[in-house]
């Protein structure tokens, strides 16, 4: 079992790569609402992407389960 610092030095990179390309797809998304002049028809997947990133960005959780908890979330759309 690692420690908290191991834990964050051994999936830093591997975090923060996935977390540049969630940012990467969100200003394709916002070039592509500039170029087309409007959102998407349904934006419900850019909702749920949003929802999630508020789940992950909250400090503490009482139990480890923000996998759980994004799996059951993500569940409720295509």
């Amino acid at each position: 079992m690692l420690s908290p610092k191991q834990t964050l030095d051994t999936y830093y990179l591997e975090a923060r790569r996935d977390l540049l390309e969630v940012a990467a797809l969100l200003d394709r998304y916002d070039e592509a609402v500039n170029r087309a002049g409007g959102p998407a028809d349904d934006e419900s997947r850019l909702k749920v992407l949003r929802e999630a990133m508020e789940v992950l960005a909250q400090g503490d959780h009482p139990q480890p389960n923000r996998t759980e908890l994004l799996l059951e979330h993500f569940s409720k759309i295509n």
